[in-house]
């Protein structure tokens, strides 16, 4: 009895000892977010670490100043605001850019490239320097008036490639079949689950689509190194470029050198003597310090970031009720005067989407609503875009994939097979049990299915063809699950215009009345301080047993869980490097 009493007493001062710790590490980690608000100093020279994740409009973490094991996220959003401030800002005299391996869509790259070219136009000048230098890196870094390269680095510039993994060959040793439904030649995202390798559909839209990529991408970098896109193509599919000298010589980049040596170029430019400092303010600090060179007004513009998988439910990812909301209320806000809905999703849940689109149907008309794609904007990401009144993409925005499918897993002959479960069933109709996973489906169920997934299909495509002012026949031409380049859907009528997200919101305020007075706003709104910490705990605590973090086997027990109902996604393993 004594020693029960004894490890109970531990296990309770052991709670508490974790409360204690828990609210302590919460008075670390605020203590460690709210430093005093940054000054910029003059004579400065704004320094962009291009290192970590790129992602739309990343909510602070204050976690990460303490647990620095992650790698950073970067907001593109915040960038290019950043660097647009800084155009307009005295005491910033230029951009110092050093490439570490920034993992974004080519279309976010962009982004923050003609934010750069629009800097310069100020006169203001753009260096960088790097070790290692990705080819995606490189479509930044080529904008600078002089670009180094480390003697003992590496610049990568060979071309795109997309690498799909295809997983049938796993589920047939397990013995799991999948049951897949879907509409079109080109919706592929079910093909790692049914094949080896690509089908000959899904292999001539990938080419097309990375040849459009690609020849977007060397004409820009043709620009700003003046050497001929044909001579740039030549240098990269022979692969003439892989060591800085390489580089050099070809005239890649300005000067293999280190980076002592640039910044005594930077010197040099802002007329600094020998032993003076170089001035360098990190762009996160800047945005701290200059948020009040933001206007206030009682005009907004509401930025409606949806960035992700649309799903029904859940704490990630475009939950459609909770969008479906945040632009109810931006609908009956006066004071927002315009909406923008900035798009960086594969697509997800059809239902979810369809709120989603529901409320901007509603809202259209009301006020304007332009549509800014990012990285991608495909399958249920093209359906939330497509209500708005002009709808804008990048030249190489991924988008289209208009297509349908539902998709599960039979496990019956997994679990009998290979660990000896087996299943029985009493029921009071003929298809109760229509939807199991522990049998194969019938050729009767199987039509049922398919009929709602041809359905699915029929109403994405009539409401494609509303939206664009085209028959549905022109639109199943150019649908069937096919995604395309933002300069692709430009020649088949599926967007509007190409730009960036600045030319969204301009084109908002215009559409207004509002171009001379107005605000950005950003939905949704970050959680407070607080709440933002216990949810990250808390869903930290709930997978995590004794040192053992479950997460990844969670997540992917998730993510099939979220492909319940007919699916609206782009194909599945699609990322351009």
């Amino acid at each position: 009895m004594a020693f029960l009493r004894n490890l109970l007493a531990t296990i309770v001062g052991l709670i508490i000892f974790s409360f204690l710790g828990f609210f302590m590490l919460i008075g670390i980690v605020a203590s460690a977010s709210a430093d005093e608000v940054p000054t910029v100093k003059t004579n400065s020279v704004l320094y962009f670490p291009m290192t970590g994740i790129l992602q739309e409009k990343e909510v602070d973490d204050p976690f990460l100043t303490v647990f620095a094991d992650a790698p950073p996220v970067q907001s593109l959003l915040d960038i290019i605001t950043a660097i647009d401030r800084a155009k307009t800002d005295d005491r910033i005299k230029g951009i110092y850019i050093e490439p570490m391996y920034l993992a974004g869509s080519y279309a976010g790259l962009q982004e923050i490239r003609d934010a750069l070219l629009d800097f310069k136009e100020s006169g203001k000048f753009v260096y960088a320097y790097g070790e290692y230098i990705s080819e995606s890196d490189y479509y930044v870094a080529s904008v600078a008036d002089s670009l180094f390269i480390n003697p003992t680095g590496a610049i990568e510039f060979n071309g795109l490639h997309v690498n799909i993994t295809f997983l049938k060959g796993m589920f047939d040793k397990l013995d799991i079949r999948p049951e897949v439904f879907r509409v079109g030649e080109f919706k592929s995202y079910v093909e790692p689950y049914i094949r080896k390798d690509l089908s000959e559909e899904n292999r001539l839209q990938y080419s097309e689509l990375l040849s459009s990529m690609y020849s977007i991408y060397l004409d820009n970098v043709a620009n700003s190194v003046m050497i001929p896109a044909e001579k740039l193509s030549e240098i990269s599919s022979q692969m003439k470029v892989n060591l800085p000298q390489d580089a050099a010589d070809v005239g890649l980049i300005h000067k293999v050198g280190y980076e002592d040596e640039l910044k005594g170029v930077m010197k040099q430019k802002l007329g600094l003597a020998e032993g003076n400092e170089l001035r360098t303010m990190k762009m996160n600090k800047y945005i701290q310090a200059t948020e009040a060179m933001d206007n206030y007004s009682s005009n907004k513009i509401a930025v409606i970031v949806a960035e992700g998988d649309i799903v029904m439910g859940g704490d990630e990812g475009i939950i459609g009720e909770t969008y479906a909301e945040e632009i109810r209320k931006a609908r009956n806000d006066d004071r927002i005067k315009a909406i923008v809905m900035r798009v960086n999703s594969g697509g997800g849940s059809m239902t979810a989407s369809d709120m989603i689109w529901r409320e901007l149907m509603l809202t259209k008309g009301e006020k304007p609503v332009i549509a800014s794609m990012g990285g991608a904007a495909a399958s249920g990401g093209y359906y939330i875009a497509m209500p708005a009144d002009t709808i804008i993409a990048q030249p190489n925005t991924i988008t289209g994939s208009i297509g349908i499918f539902g998709m599960w897993f039979n496990f019956g002959e997994f679990l009998e097979n290979k660990i000896g479960i087996t299943h029985d069933v009493v029921k009071t109709g003929e298809y109760s049990d229509i939807y199991t996973v522990t049998r194969p489906l019938r050729d009767a169920e199987r039509a049922i299915i398919q009929r709602g997934v041809n359905e699915g299909y029929e109403v994405f495509t009539q409401k494609v063809a509303d939206a664009r002012g085209m028959t549905q026949e022109d639109v199943k031409k150019i649908a069937s699950g096919r995604v395309w380049s933002g300069e692709q859907a430009l020649e088949n009528g599926l967007v509007d215009q190409l730009g960036s997200f600045n030319d969204a919101i301009r084109l908002a305020a215009s559409a207004a009345g509002i171009e001379d007075d107005y605000m950005v706003a950003y939905y949704p709104k970050e959680k407070p301080f607080i709440e933002e910490i216990l949810s990250k705990m808390n869903a930290k605590v709930q997978f995590t047993l004794f040192g053992m973090d479950t997460d990844p086997v969670t997540k992917a027990v998730k993510e099939l869980n979220q492909h319940k109902g007919l699916q609206a996604r782009v194909p599945g393993g699609l990322e351009v490097k």
